[in-house]
């Protein structure tokens, strides 16, 4: 061993508080999460989405966290409109990138705004048309929305809100491709969305890339191929490489604005049992992270992570990868204007 070494750290370290850190990148995280020698307990206070501060309006915000209880649109189990309840009462997500060396909270102003407030729990319809109209008033704020769910039809009026003026791209990590048509009446439930946005004219097909697509309904997804989404299947992705992957996803949306979305069926369910339509053979979290991390430098401008149904969870795994991909998301908001 060297002595020396070992004399320069105790003469720096044998006496330093928790709180005192030279290396200017982890100071100025630690100057955020503590106050007069005492740190941030997870544990205590107000639960909200990544511990965020809490806000009644997007005013003045630059990133709204929003939940959007409402899972109406299921075709398995139900249960996602616990999602946003279970995703706020994870702990310890952030506030630190290190992947990305960013602190969002540093940069970013971001707040818990609460939950779409829906007229009714039994209308599928009048709920699209709710989130619709609370995401078109948000968007006046200028503030940038993060989500959520609630099953996958929530993002479909996101989406035409967001694409109203220019249609949008899309990162879509799931298990299904979510383009099917109209079932039993009703078009508006969790396998159509994408479907609905496309020929709503505000998502561009080819600016879509589908990552994960696994299972037995592939058979409902022609109109994935049919209008020009890439789609990578959960095979593929092995065979391919999180790199090629990821040089794909940035290839297809290009440099203008693009949205992410994340099914946590996505993630295979040995880590994210608690979902509606699990399908084995998935992505691990660590793969979704590496794949988020490297959209860094494109124009990103909103998420959703959705389908988190907590009571099929045998402790609270499948709401910490979502509350930890929605950190992810997060960061590259942050990461972008830095």
């Amino acid at each position: 061993m060297d002595l020396n070494k070992l004399e320069r750290l105790r003469a720096r370290y044998a006496g330093a508080a928790g709180d005192q850190i030279y290396d200017e990148r982890f100071r100025r995280v630690a100057e955020m999460q503590f106050s007069g020698g005492v740190r941030t307990k997870p544990y205590s206070g107000q639960s909200t989405f990544l511990d965020a501060p809490s806000e009644m309006s997007a005013e003045g915000l630059d990133v709204a966290l929003i939940g959007v209880p409402m899972d109406l649109g299921v075709t398995n189990r139900p249960g996602a409109r616990f999602g946003p309840r279970a995703v706020r009462d994870v702990e310890r997500i952030g506030p630190y990138n290190h992947a990305l060396d960013v602190l969002p909270s540093g940069i970013l102003k971001v707040a818990d705004v609460g939950d779409v407030p829906f007229r009714s729990r039994y209308s599928l319809e009048r709920s699209i048309e709710d989130i619709e109209a609370f995401y078109m008033d948000l968007l006046k704020t200028g503030a940038l929305p993060l989500s959520v769910g609630g099953d996958h039809s929530i993002s479909h009026p996101i989406l035409k809100v967001l694409g109203e003026h220019e249609p949008v791209g899309m990162v879509h990590i799931d298990a299904h491709a979510d383009t099917s048509g109209e079932f039993e009446g009703e078009k508006f439930h969790h396998g159509g969305p994408f479907r609905n946005a496309v020929l709503d004219g505000v998502l561009d097909p080819d600016r879509c890339i589908q990552i994960g697509i696994r299972g037995s309904a592939e058979y409902l997804w022609e109109f994935s191929y049919e209008s020009g989404m890439t789609v990578i299947h959960a095979e593929e992705f092995d065979e391919m490489g999180v790199s090629a992957v990821i040089a794909k996803a940035k290839a297809v949306v290009g440099e203008k604005p693009y949205y992410i979305t994340i099914d946590v069926d996505g993630i295979d369910p040995a880590f994210a049992p608690g979902t509606g339509t699990p399908e084995v053979g998935g992505l691990t979290p660590r793969e979704v992270q590496m794949l988020l991390r490297g959209l860094d430098g494109r124009h990103v401008v909103g998420g959703d992570v959705v389908e988190i149904a907590p009571q099929y969870d045998a402790n609270s795994n499948t709401a910490m990868v979502g509350a930890q991909m929605l950190f992810e998301i997060l960061s590259l908001v942050a990461a972008s204007r830095q």
